[in-house]
């Protein structure tokens, strides 16, 4: 598959592992000391897309990971130049928990496991700072809620975040559906996280010329 070369800078910037050390060391009562996990997937699941797999752990905790989800990214069908992050949830979420470190937990996945999430759909912009460097900032259309079901509980997030080379920010929110307030995440700005390790090489990727 070929891709954009905003695309693939995109895909190499999220691909790693990554935590929230010094932010959380600056600021402990308002910041938790987290890891995030962005995988790709060793198997393609959709067509023309770079899918990763998502999930994040308390630094205490890292054999407790949590928040599973997929992320999907691809250009506008329309509009090359357009990027898109759509969110997907999964069905077996024990069956992948750990896939952020153990990889081979996810090579059995396959479309049919995933829940489409209307809604949650991001349009990342960018900005070109070198030859070969970016900032994106992914955000959810104006007027668009990112709903789910959970548990039986109806689950509201604010999504978004920001990726450049070595750092990415997240912006996820929980929102209380009846009155539309922040409950959780990012309450008082980004979560600031600097990456770890990277697992761009794990990427199947090859530029559009």
């Amino acid at each position: 598959m070929t891709f954009s070369p905003e695309l693939i800078a995109l895909a190499r910037y999220l691909a790693g592992e990554f935590d929230n050390q010094v932010q959380a060391s600056a600021e402990p009562v308002w910041y938790v000391h987290l890891h995030l996990w962005h995988r790709p997937l060793p198997i393609p699941l959709f067509k023309d897309s770079i899918t990763f797999f998502v999930e994040q752990a308390n630094a205490l905790t890292l054999d407790q990971p949590y928040r599973q989800r997929m992320m999907q990214l691809y250009s506008s069908a329309e509009s090359p130049e357009r990027l898109h992050v759509q969110y997907h949830m999964l069905k077996d979420l024990k069956a992948v928990q750990g896939g952020g470190c153990h990889p081979d937990k996810l090579r059995q996945l396959t479309p049919e496991q995933l829940e489409f999430l209307p809604g949650c759909r991001l349009d990342v912009t960018y900005q070109q700072l070198t030859a070969n460097t970016y900032h994106f900032k992914a955000s959810l259309p104006e007027n668009t809620r990112c709903c789910f079901t959970y548990q039986n509980q109806t689950i509201q997030i604010d999504l978004g975040f920001e990726a450049m080379p070595n750092e990415f920010f997240s912006y996820d929110k929980g929102i209380n559906p009846q009155t539309g307030q922040a409950t959780w995440g990012a309450l008082l700005g980004p979560f600031r996280y600097v990456k770890r390790q990277d697992f761009s090489l794990e990427l199947s990727i090859e530029p559009r010329h």
